[in-house]
């Protein structure tokens, strides 16, 4: 009977779990305030160094994930529209070049961020005091809706209070400013849990009216592909000594782009998984070490590089062989039979494997490439991953039109 129970406690733990892209967000971006609040403290003492460039880049990427994957914008939904996409494009490249580069946009990145936790914070509470389908609706369903209400006046209250603290750094003492983004990290928590439940019991409710501008899977790799063009075009005028360059905070961010690609789809560098709860914890253990990487410089360089080294060359290896076995497979009219756009994606999942494995050696192997060279690399990868959204598109349509059961679908 004990090994019986142990039997389904096990299969429990690698059952898939139910979490939707919102509540995977929300909770990475509360794992970044409650850490930044905890670093607060030992930074106020001058135990340790800041980056807080790399703090703002970081909340900026994961405000343009939201508008990206969920068409969600800081002031409210924007659906059925390719605004969002646009928009979190622009704010994901400014927050990677924030991260990046120490000081490059000056004080851009805070009033950007000031921008979506202040005024989006008052837009969002005042649209939620006054929407008809919102505070009334949801006090008059009662039960779990009422924690709804708790949660999302306490976010967008402390949102708003953290934004003025992010506009005027000075307002509060360092350990009272520790304590509001504490309280405000604890309040997304709160908030992930209660959409989690509302979202289970009312699986609806997650399907609000209209589509996001991009499907998760694609929302993420087009994510990961401005990260590496932006890093290659980066690492150009860093290797001539015209730019400075946070290694630190650069590999934070991609612990963490690689975190929310575990979490809320399974996929890890080396291959797709099942998105069970072991997975989960580990995601969030990536993302934690991202989120110090980029807050405090150089203390996890060591660990990250030869993590980030190894499973890329683990990775690109893995992705090359599957790329690869099928078509070896084949006979060589097989392979001239098979339509331009599959040949297409073969060549871009081959290429981009191909170059994660060279970046990953450069990772390991210190001066294997020249900066120059390793700049080209990283472009282009990302580039590859460009078209490789691109083409994953094209398939998503080209089978929707031939599938007759799509017809009259619509965006559902």
């Amino acid at each position: 009977m004990h090994d019986t129970r142990g039997c389904r406690k096990t299969a429990g733990l690698l059952r898939k779990a139910e979490l939707p892209l919102e509540v995977v967000i929300l909770l990475i971006a509360a794992l970044a305030l409650v850490i930044t609040g905890i670093l607060l403290f030992p930074v106020s003492t001058g135990a340790l160094a800041y980056y807080e460039d790399g703090l703002f880049g970081l909340l900026l990427v994961m405000f343009s994930l939201q508008m990206i994957a969920l068409g969600k914008t800081p002031f409210g939904d924007l659906r059925r529209s390719r605004v969002p996409l646009v928009i979190g494009v622009v704010i994901a490249a400014l927050g990677i070049v924030a991260v990046f580069i120490p000081d490059a946009l000056g004080e851009v990145p805070r009033v950007a961020v000031f921008v979506c936790f202040c005024p989006g914070g008052v837009s969002l509470l005042l649209q939620m005091l006054l929407g008809r389908e919102k505070l009334r609706s949801w006090a008059r369903y009662g039960g779990v809706f009422r924690h709804l209400i708790a949660s999302t006046a306490a976010v967008y209250s402390l949102s708003i209070l953290t934004g003025v603290l992010v506009l005027l750094p000075g307002a509060m003492t360092t350990a009272a400013t520790a304590g509001v983004v504490l309280a405000y990290g604890a309040s997304v928590v709160y908030l992930a849990l209660v959409l989690r439940t509302v979202y289970l019991r009312y699986p609806a409710a997650d399907q609000a009216p209209g589509d996001a501008p991009l499907p998760v899977d694609r929302a993420l790799l087009l994510v990961m592909a401005l990260f590496m063009v932006i890093l290659g075009l980066t690492l150009v005028p860093v290797s001539l000594g015209k730019l400075p360059f946070s290694g630190s905070a650069q590999l934070g961010l991609l612990m963490v782009i690689i975190a929310v690609q575990m979490v809320a789809a399974g996929s890890t560098p080396i291959g797709p998984f099942t998105r069970s709860w072991p997975m989960v914890v580990l995601g969030l253990v990536f993302a934690a070490l991202g989120v110090v990487s980029c807050i405090v410089p150089d203390v996890l360089v060591p660990l990250l590089t030869v993590l980030v080294g190894v499973l890329n060359i683990l990775g690109g290896a893995v992705g090359l062989w599957r790329a690869l076995a099928p078509v070896l497979r084949m006979s060589a009219a097989e392979r001239a039979a098979q339509p331009a756009i599959v040949r297409r994606l073969f060549a871009a999942q081959t290429t981009m494997n191909a170059l994660t494995v060279l970046f990953g050696a450069s990772m390991l192997v210190s001066g294997l490439l020249p900066g120059l060279v390793l700049g080209v690399v990283l472009a282009a990868n990302g580039c590859v991953l460009l078209y490789l959204v691109h083409i994953l598109g094209r398939l998503e349509r080209l089978q929707a039109e031939s599938d007759p059961a799509t017809d009259g679908a619509g965006g559902q």
